[in-house]
Protein backbone atom coordinates (compact mmCIF):
# COMPACT_ATOMS: atom_id res chain seq x y z
CA UNK A 1 0.00 0.00 0.00
CA UNK A 2 0.94 3.56 -0.83
CA UNK A 3 2.53 5.49 2.12
CA UNK A 4 0.04 8.47 2.94
CA UNK A 5 1.58 11.61 4.06
CA UNK A 6 0.03 14.60 5.69
CA UNK A 7 1.23 18.21 6.07
CA UNK A 8 0.06 19.93 9.39
CA UNK A 9 1.36 21.57 12.41
CA UNK A 10 -1.57 20.93 14.40
CA UNK A 11 -0.98 18.52 16.93
CA UNK A 12 -4.38 17.40 17.44
CA UNK A 13 -4.78 16.50 13.51
CA UNK A 14 -1.32 14.68 13.24
CA UNK A 15 -2.80 12.54 16.34
CA UNK A 16 -6.35 12.14 14.81
CA UNK A 17 -4.63 11.28 11.39
CA UNK A 18 -2.79 8.76 11.86
CA UNK A 19 -5.47 7.22 13.76
CA UNK A 20 -7.45 7.32 10.55
CA UNK A 21 -4.90 5.47 8.83
CA UNK A 22 -2.35 8.44 7.86
CA UNK A 23 1.24 7.17 7.79
CA UNK A 24 3.39 10.05 8.54
CA UNK A 25 2.57 13.55 8.99
CA UNK A 26 4.73 16.53 7.68
CA UNK A 27 5.78 19.50 8.86
CA UNK A 28 6.59 22.18 6.34
CA UNK A 29 9.46 24.57 7.54
CA UNK A 30 10.19 25.73 3.83
CA UNK A 31 9.73 29.29 3.44
CA UNK A 32 12.51 30.95 1.73
CA UNK A 33 11.65 31.61 -2.13
CA UNK A 34 8.24 30.27 -1.83
CA UNK A 35 6.15 33.10 -2.53
CA UNK A 36 7.79 34.46 -5.38
CA UNK A 37 8.20 31.07 -6.80
CA UNK A 38 4.18 30.31 -6.04
CA UNK A 39 2.31 33.39 -4.48
CA UNK A 40 0.40 33.88 -7.60
CA UNK A 41 -1.07 30.09 -8.13
CA UNK A 42 -3.58 28.51 -6.11
CA UNK A 43 -1.33 26.52 -3.55
CA UNK A 44 -0.86 26.48 0.27
CA UNK A 45 2.33 28.32 1.30
CA UNK A 46 2.39 26.82 4.90
CA UNK A 47 3.02 28.50 8.23
CA UNK A 48 4.56 26.08 10.02
CA UNK A 49 7.10 27.16 12.68
CA UNK A 50 10.33 24.83 14.01
CA UNK A 51 8.14 25.74 17.45
CA UNK A 52 5.72 23.48 15.75
CA UNK A 53 7.98 20.20 15.73
CA UNK A 54 8.31 19.14 19.20
CA UNK A 55 4.63 19.71 19.75
CA UNK A 56 3.98 17.59 16.63
CA UNK A 57 6.47 15.07 17.56
CA UNK A 58 4.79 14.42 21.62
CA UNK A 59 1.65 14.15 19.33
CA UNK A 60 2.78 11.24 17.49
CA UNK A 61 5.60 9.59 19.58
CA UNK A 62 5.59 6.02 18.12
CA UNK A 63 4.37 7.44 14.11
CA UNK A 64 6.55 8.79 11.36
CA UNK A 65 7.53 12.55 11.02
CA UNK A 66 8.79 14.43 8.27
CA UNK A 67 10.09 17.53 8.83
CA UNK A 68 10.69 20.01 5.52
CA UNK A 69 13.51 22.46 6.10
CA UNK A 70 14.32 25.38 3.72
CA UNK A 71 16.53 25.25 0.61
CA UNK A 72 19.99 25.02 0.72
CA UNK A 73 21.55 28.42 2.55
CA UNK A 74 23.69 29.32 4.74
CA UNK A 75 21.75 28.75 7.81
CA UNK A 76 21.05 25.23 6.76
CA UNK A 77 22.51 23.43 9.32
CA UNK A 78 21.23 25.61 12.18
CA UNK A 79 18.11 23.90 10.76
CA UNK A 80 18.99 20.40 10.74
CA UNK A 81 20.33 20.38 14.39
CA UNK A 82 17.15 22.42 15.42
CA UNK A 83 14.97 20.00 13.60
CA UNK A 84 16.78 16.53 14.95
CA UNK A 85 16.52 17.86 18.65
CA UNK A 86 13.05 16.41 18.06
CA UNK A 87 13.98 13.26 16.72
CA UNK A 88 11.70 13.38 13.17
CA UNK A 89 12.63 9.80 11.38
CA UNK A 90 13.10 12.12 7.98
CA UNK A 91 13.79 15.52 6.56
CA UNK A 92 13.25 16.87 3.41
CA UNK A 93 15.53 19.15 1.71
CA UNK A 94 13.78 20.97 -1.07
CA UNK A 95 14.52 23.33 -4.14
CA UNK A 96 18.27 22.03 -4.59
CA UNK A 97 20.28 22.47 -7.56
CA UNK A 98 22.97 20.42 -7.78
CA UNK A 99 23.91 16.96 -6.36
CA UNK A 100 26.63 18.64 -4.67
CA UNK A 101 24.32 20.36 -2.49
CA UNK A 102 22.12 17.49 -1.57
CA UNK A 103 25.23 15.66 -0.72
CA UNK A 104 26.53 18.11 1.58
CA UNK A 105 22.77 18.29 3.08
CA UNK A 106 23.67 14.40 3.78
CA UNK A 107 26.80 14.73 5.21
CA UNK A 108 25.24 17.29 7.74
CA UNK A 109 22.52 15.31 8.61
CA UNK A 110 24.94 12.52 9.33
CA UNK A 111 22.72 9.07 9.19
CA UNK A 112 20.73 11.09 12.55
CA UNK A 113 17.82 11.34 10.24
CA UNK A 114 16.42 9.46 6.69
CA UNK A 115 16.86 12.23 3.90
CA UNK A 116 14.35 12.63 1.43
CA UNK A 117 15.70 14.57 -1.93
CA UNK A 118 12.36 16.75 -3.06
CA UNK A 119 13.51 16.98 -6.51
CA UNK A 120 11.97 19.54 -7.66
CA UNK A 121 13.93 21.54 -9.85
CA UNK A 122 15.18 21.16 -13.58
CA UNK A 123 18.25 21.04 -12.53
CA UNK A 124 17.99 18.37 -9.85
CA UNK A 125 15.85 16.12 -12.63
CA UNK A 126 18.86 16.56 -14.81
CA UNK A 127 21.11 15.17 -12.73
CA UNK A 128 19.00 12.21 -10.91
CA UNK A 129 21.50 9.83 -12.16
CA UNK A 130 23.76 11.06 -9.25
CA UNK A 131 21.54 11.89 -6.68
CA UNK A 132 20.03 8.59 -6.44
CA UNK A 133 23.69 7.41 -5.54
CA UNK A 134 24.39 9.99 -3.02
CA UNK A 135 25.09 7.96 0.61
CA UNK A 136 22.34 8.51 3.28
CA UNK A 137 18.82 8.75 1.59
CA UNK A 138 15.57 6.74 2.79
CA UNK A 139 13.70 7.78 -0.88
CA UNK A 140 13.51 10.02 -3.37
CA UNK A 141 10.08 12.52 -3.88
CA UNK A 142 8.92 14.26 -6.89
CA UNK A 143 7.61 17.87 -6.83
CA UNK A 144 5.61 17.98 -9.32
CA UNK A 145 4.52 22.01 -8.73
CA UNK A 146 7.82 23.89 -8.49
CA UNK A 147 9.29 21.54 -11.10
CA UNK A 148 6.59 22.18 -13.87
CA UNK A 149 6.66 25.95 -12.98
CA UNK A 150 10.98 25.58 -13.30
CA UNK A 151 9.63 23.72 -17.07
CA UNK A 152 7.38 26.71 -18.10
CA UNK A 153 4.34 24.03 -18.24
CA UNK A 154 1.16 25.46 -18.07
CA UNK A 155 -0.40 22.63 -15.55
CA UNK A 156 1.11 20.65 -12.32
CA UNK A 157 0.39 17.41 -13.82
CA UNK A 158 2.17 18.02 -17.38
CA UNK A 159 5.60 16.30 -15.73
CA UNK A 160 3.21 13.32 -15.37
CA UNK A 161 1.77 13.23 -18.64
CA UNK A 162 4.44 13.78 -21.04
CA UNK A 163 6.89 10.77 -19.51
CA UNK A 164 9.34 12.77 -17.57
CA UNK A 165 8.26 10.97 -14.35
CA UNK A 166 7.92 7.65 -15.99
CA UNK A 167 11.77 8.25 -17.12
CA UNK A 168 12.83 9.72 -13.55
CA UNK A 169 11.09 6.40 -11.87
CA UNK A 170 12.63 3.97 -13.92
CA UNK A 171 16.36 5.90 -13.04
CA UNK A 172 14.97 5.52 -8.85
CA UNK A 173 13.79 1.94 -9.20
CA UNK A 174 17.13 1.00 -10.88
CA UNK A 175 19.14 2.23 -7.95
CA UNK A 176 17.12 0.45 -5.50
CA UNK A 177 14.97 3.33 -3.87
CA UNK A 178 11.77 4.25 -2.77
CA UNK A 179 9.96 7.20 -4.42
CA UNK A 180 6.65 9.07 -4.09
CA UNK A 181 5.84 12.20 -6.49
CA UNK A 182 2.98 15.03 -6.22
CA UNK A 183 0.23 15.46 -4.47
CA UNK A 184 -3.59 13.55 -4.50
CA UNK A 185 -6.92 15.14 -3.59
CA UNK A 186 -10.20 12.93 -2.06
CA UNK A 187 -11.41 10.39 -4.93
CA UNK A 188 -13.96 11.84 -7.25
CA UNK A 189 -11.68 15.41 -6.68
CA UNK A 190 -9.52 17.43 -8.22
CA UNK A 191 -8.46 18.74 -11.76
CA UNK A 192 -7.29 15.70 -12.59
CA UNK A 193 -9.23 12.83 -10.37
CA UNK A 194 -7.36 11.99 -7.06
CA UNK A 195 -8.08 8.20 -8.87
CA UNK A 196 -6.61 8.77 -11.92
CA UNK A 197 -3.63 10.44 -9.99
CA UNK A 198 -3.57 6.62 -7.45
CA UNK A 199 -3.60 4.72 -10.89
CA UNK A 200 -0.42 6.53 -11.56
CA UNK A 201 0.85 5.82 -8.64
CA UNK A 202 0.75 2.21 -8.65
CA UNK A 203 1.27 1.76 -12.44
CA UNK A 204 4.51 3.62 -11.78
CA UNK A 205 5.22 1.42 -8.54
CA UNK A 206 5.18 4.99 -6.52
CA UNK A 207 5.92 4.23 -2.36
CA UNK A 208 4.25 7.11 -1.17
CA UNK A 209 2.14 10.36 -1.50
CA UNK A 210 1.37 13.33 -0.07
CA UNK A 211 -2.76 14.08 0.69
CA UNK A 212 -3.78 17.61 -0.74
CA UNK A 213 -5.51 19.96 1.48
CA UNK A 214 -8.97 18.61 0.00
CA UNK A 215 -8.58 16.07 2.83
CA UNK A 216 -8.94 18.70 5.45
CA UNK A 217 -12.15 20.14 4.17
CA UNK A 218 -14.18 21.35 6.85
CA UNK A 219 -12.60 20.35 9.95
CA UNK A 220 -11.49 22.61 12.74
CA UNK A 221 -8.67 21.98 15.31
CA UNK A 222 -9.41 22.01 19.18
CA UNK A 223 -11.88 20.74 21.75
CA UNK A 224 -14.41 20.59 19.41
CA UNK A 225 -12.84 18.88 16.33
CA UNK A 226 -14.68 16.02 14.04
CA UNK A 227 -12.24 14.34 12.38
CA UNK A 228 -14.64 11.13 11.16
CA UNK A 229 -14.55 12.44 7.61
CA UNK A 230 -10.57 12.40 7.07
CA UNK A 231 -10.89 8.77 7.97
CA UNK A 232 -13.89 8.11 5.73
CA UNK A 233 -12.11 9.99 2.53
CA UNK A 234 -8.33 7.69 3.26
CA UNK A 235 -10.97 4.53 3.90
CA UNK A 236 -12.06 5.94 0.16
CA UNK A 237 -8.67 5.73 -1.22
CA UNK A 238 -7.75 2.69 0.11
CA UNK A 239 -11.34 1.24 -1.15
CA UNK A 240 -10.25 2.54 -4.28
CA UNK A 241 -6.31 1.82 -4.00
CA UNK A 242 -7.41 -2.08 -3.52
CA UNK A 243 -9.38 -1.81 -6.92
CA UNK A 244 -7.12 -0.20 -9.21
CA UNK A 245 -4.81 -2.70 -8.36
CA UNK A 246 -6.77 -5.69 -9.72
CA UNK A 247 -6.89 -3.73 -13.36
CA UNK A 248 -5.75 -5.30 -16.35
CA UNK A 249 -2.55 -4.34 -18.55
CA UNK A 250 -5.30 -2.87 -21.41
CA UNK A 251 -7.21 -1.12 -18.43
CA UNK A 252 -4.18 0.75 -16.91
CA UNK A 253 -3.20 1.47 -20.69
CA UNK A 254 -6.56 3.81 -20.99
CA UNK A 255 -6.56 5.33 -17.34
CA UNK A 256 -3.20 6.49 -18.65
CA UNK A 257 -4.29 7.42 -21.91
CA UNK A 258 -7.07 9.51 -20.09
CA UNK A 259 -4.95 11.10 -17.57
CA UNK A 260 -2.61 12.39 -21.09
CA UNK A 261 -5.78 13.54 -22.60
CA UNK A 262 -6.93 15.30 -19.47
CA UNK A 263 -3.81 17.12 -18.99
CA UNK A 264 -3.18 17.79 -22.41
CA UNK A 265 -6.59 19.86 -22.30
CA UNK A 266 -5.80 21.87 -19.29
CA UNK A 267 -2.71 22.96 -20.27
CA UNK A 268 -3.78 24.33 -23.48
CA UNK A 269 -7.05 25.75 -21.60
CA UNK A 270 -4.67 27.65 -19.46
CA UNK A 271 -2.22 28.36 -22.40
CA UNK A 272 -5.01 30.46 -24.61
CA UNK A 273 -5.55 32.49 -21.18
Amino acid sequence: MLKLMLITNQPDLAKSAVSAGVDSIFVDLEILGKQERQGHLDTVISAHSMDDVPKVRAAIPNSELLVRLNPPHEGIGEEIEQALESKPELLMLPMFHTAAELADFCEQVNGRAGVIPLVETPEAADCLEEIVNIKGLSEIYIGLNDLHLGLKQNFIFEPLANGMVDRMADTIKRAGLPFGFGGIARIGEGQLPGELVLGEHLRLGSSSVILSRTFQRGMISGEFANFGKLQFEIEKLRESEEYLLQRSPGQIELDRKKVIQIVNLLAQTRNNR
